[in-house]
């Protein structure tokens, strides 16, 4: 807006991030109308949930009867290097108008902010004056898509500015001091309607950052021990669905764990006490149990109810144990924090977790689609279905498997055997028949009406067939005995019970993980 005592419209508390316009008749009955820069300035952590530091952020604007009111919004952490600002600028007003047409209301107009704390030696002035043309940029990326900035805020050192402010000596040059957190009107709304403003970014990461202290130095050792060991078997068919069901035991142990934990206050104390109750070896185990890609699916079923506060807090715990050379380990916890926080209705952790999983694996397949789909806006209640119903046929894959190592029944081998052994063009390059086999395979006599086996019977008409005068063709290794390892190898597959996992599987994204990202 440029002119700073005209009114901005109403703000519903439907229009506050993170609440739904349609949950219930008190969306409608309480408003609160923003008049000045200062109350846009005021307004922005409860419109973001959270206070943002280093970041350019845009705010949609829709008319209603002549009003404006808040819609989309959308942020970028603020480049460091200057020659970025136009493609960032381009990327934020691009998105959120793409956006908003998808959810079917294209913005009428845009609030830009940009928020940055002064360096060492520099004035929140010096701030707002560095950033002008980065705000200037967002104006005219904006215009360019047909939607008008009506004001463009500057937030720094506890005081802001505005960039659309057409009278002369109407803003002070060091800025309007900012007014003190919870003491306006629309933090009695945002109280009233139940939501909170979470602090930064920056403390929103820190409980998901790996550990710097001097016990990152004992977790290492631990991952390295527990590689050790763990690797192989995941690598090995054979063994890999124990290590499977190792790593779902012990997380259910411990989320147990978690939940009988005495609570406390405060996010930090809570993430302390979190980080006590689970020692180096069981997260070591857990952190490389979880790169099997089906481990962490039914992982993720951990997702509602009771177990989803525990669930969240053991991935958060795991992410910080993800210490030096594993740091790219965190993206499975990390994505698994995400989804948990999503899934319960968290979107601003969903985001930050799943866009740092994606930071520490960009190729991690799980944690892109998660963040794509939290972004626009889709329910994850489609995704939970998915996960139940997963979860609900891993159950039923794992019944057979006791049935077959309990039945007693010995002569099921004998005749897979039978069938096995089918191919008889086997006998002409080996030589005769080997000697009596045990079980049914004796059944093959009464396959000739003359009381002789196919075999012999085929080595005859070959040799009718071969012309007078000619040598009998020698088994090139070339030529004929490929067909037969083939024909070997398929016997030797189909013997196995449980041969239908792919082990050669790409990784997903290096190291010791196991199975490509699906």
């Amino acid at each position: 807006m440029t002119n700073h005592s005209e009114t901005a419209g109403p703000f519903g508390n439907d229009d506050i991030s993170g609440h739904d316009p349609s949950a219930g008749p008190a969306d409608h009955t309480a408003q609160v109308t923003l008049r000045t820069p200062a109350e846009l300035a005021d307004a922005l952590p409860y419109l973001l949930g959270y206070r943002p530091e280093d970041s350019m952020v845009l705010v949609a604007l829709h008319d209603r009867g002549g009003c404006g009111r808040f819609g989309g919004r959308a942020r970028l952490g603020i480049p460091a290097n200057e020659e970025d600002w136009e493609a960032a600028a381009r990327q934020l007003a691009r998105g959120l108008v793409t956006g908003s047409e998808r959810r079917g209301a294209r913005p009428e107009g845009m609030v830009a902010y940009v928020c940055q704390e002064p360096g060492p030696g520099e004035s929140g002035r010096e701030v707002k004056q560095r950033l002008t043309r980065l705000a200037q940029l967002m104006r005219t990326e904006c215009g360019s898509l047909d939607v008008p900035v009506v004001e463009a805020l500057c937030v720094s050192d506890g005081r802001f500015w505005s960039y659309c402010c057409p009278v002369k000596g109407c803003c002070p040059e060091d800025g309007s001091p900012m007014g003190l957190p919870g003491t306006s009107v629309l933090a009695a709304a945002a109280t009233y309607a139940g939501l909170q403003v979470r602090g930064t970014l920056k403390e929103l990461r820190a409980r998901l950052q790996p550990w710097e202290s001097a016990a990152a130095l004992d977790q290492e050792i631990a991952l390295d021990a527990a590689g050790m060991s763990l690797v192989p078997r995941i690598l090995d068919e054979t063994t890999r669905e124990e290590v499977a069901q190792e790593t779902l035991v012990l997380a259910e142990r411990i989320i147990r764990r978690f939940a009988a934990a005495a609570p406390v206050s405060g996010t930090h104390p809570a993430d302390v006490r979190d980080d006590g109750l689970l020692d180096a070896d069981e997260a070591a185990t857990l952190v490389l149990g979880l790169q099997d890609r089906t481990t962490r699916d039914r992982a993720a079923a951990w997702m509602e109810g009771d177990v989803a506060g525990p669930a969240l807090r053991l991935w958060r715990a795991l992410a910080r144990r993800c210490v030096g050379p594993y740091s790219e380990h965190a993206a499975a916890p990390l994505t698994l924090a995400g989804w948990v926080a999503w899934s319960t209705g968290d979107e601003l952790e969903a985001r930050e977790a799943l866009a740092m999983a994606l930071g520490a694996d960009p190729d991690y397949l799980f944690a892109r689609l998660l963040h794509q789909a939290c972004n626009e806006g889709l329910d994850p209640e489609a995704v939970r279905r998915c996960l139940r119903a997963q979860d609900t046929q891993k159950a039923q894959d794992i019944q057979p498997t006791p049935v077959r190592q309990s039945n007693p029944a010995p002569r099921q081998a004998p005749v897979e055997s039978t069938q096995n052994a089918v191919p008889a063009p086997r006998t002409p390059a080996d030589g005769p028949a080997p000697g009596p086999r045990p079980g049914g395979q004796r059944r093959r006599r009464t396959r000739s009406a003359d009381g002789d086996d196919h075999r012999p019977t085929a080595r005859t008409k070959a040799d009718r067939r071969r012309p007078a005068g000619s040598r009998p063709r020698s088994t090139a290794p070339g030529a004929a005995r490929p067909g037969l390892r083939e024909a070997s190898t398929r016997r030797t597959r189909t013997t196995g019970p449980g041969d239908t996992t792919t082990g050669g599987a790409p990784s997903e994204g290096g190291g010791p993980r196991t199975e490509g990202d699906g």
